[in-house]
């Protein structure tokens, strides 16, 4: 696939190393690369959970490559499938993505781990969106997703100061899921994966469809589109061969085996 970029395949988990020293920093080429693994994890049917991270233990990324900006390379350019970092504007993906941040998320390395399903963040782990700084915004992103999981005071004193946000904080305020060594790091982001893989697929897939086509929607309008037919993997969960698997399993005291229809 590409030098900067390394792929593991461990059963249904896709795992994705971004190596792209010194920082992780990703420009156009790599995010179109990227673009292109997480729509190839969409498109597998064998694939049920992607973890993404970055090399070494200092960053996880520090978002768009600057020195290819000093190149010429510009804010809007074309970064490939799926928008910056290859996850970022990719909405029809109904499989998790887990984010194992290693280091510093800074600016599109933290808009890549917001665009993720969840975040195992190592206790040295930081996060910022410094991009008022450089006279840009966090426009892959950042500026939409924080604001849905942050109070307005401390979004506008992150984008408009870009202060850094340590583990712990991100654990309170609800940004990560857990925070834990270093060297457990990718432990408990494969122990979290295989979690997700015990689940049935089709039922994952219709969380996540049901969870992003309602999440702006009072509780009532929210079941009225749940219930119109117009979701694609809910209707069909319902009526699934594991929709009967899972009870059955459960009677007779086995582990499911999931069909994923």
């Amino acid at each position: 696939m590409s030098e900067s970029l390394h792929l593991t395949r461990n059963g249904g988990i896709l795992e994705i190393v971004l190596d792209r020293p010194k920082a992780n920093a990703i420009d156009a080429k790599t995010s179109a690369q990227m673009g292109d693994v997480f729509l190839q994890f969409r498109d597998d049917p064998t694939l049920r959970v992607a973890i993404i991270t970055g090399a070494g233990d200092r960053f996880f990324s520090a978002g768009w490559d600057l020195k290819s900006a000093a190149d010429g390379e510009a804010p809007d350019a074309d970064f490939g499938p799926g928008g910056f970092a290859g996850l970022t504007e990719i909405f029809n993906l109904d499989k998790p993505v887990i984010a194992a941040v290693n280091g510093y998320a800074f600016g599109g390395g933290f808009e890549l781990a917001l665009a993720a399903d969840m975040i195992v963040c190592a206790d040295h782990a930081s996060f910022a969106l410094p991009e008022a700084k450089l006279g840009i915004v966090p426009d892959s992103g950042g500026v939409l997703r924080l604001p849905k999981i942050l109070p307005p005071a401390i979004v506008n004193e992150m984008v408009m100061t870009g202060r850094r946000m340590g583990a712990e904080e991100a654990l309170r305020w609800g940004i990560v899921n857990r925070v834990v060594s270093a060297d457990a790091l990718m432990e408990n982001a494969r122990e979290l994966a295989a979690q997700i893989v015990d689940s049935a697929p089709l039922a994952v897939a219709a969380l996540k469809e049901i969870c992003r086509a309602t999440g702006e929607l009072c509780v009532e309008e929210g079941y009225q589109l749940m219930r119109s037919g117009i979701l694609k993997h809910y209707p069909a969960v319902l009526h699934s061969e594991d929709a009967t698997e899972g009870p059955l399993a459960f009677a007779e005291k086995r582990a499911p085996q999931w069909l994923g229809r």
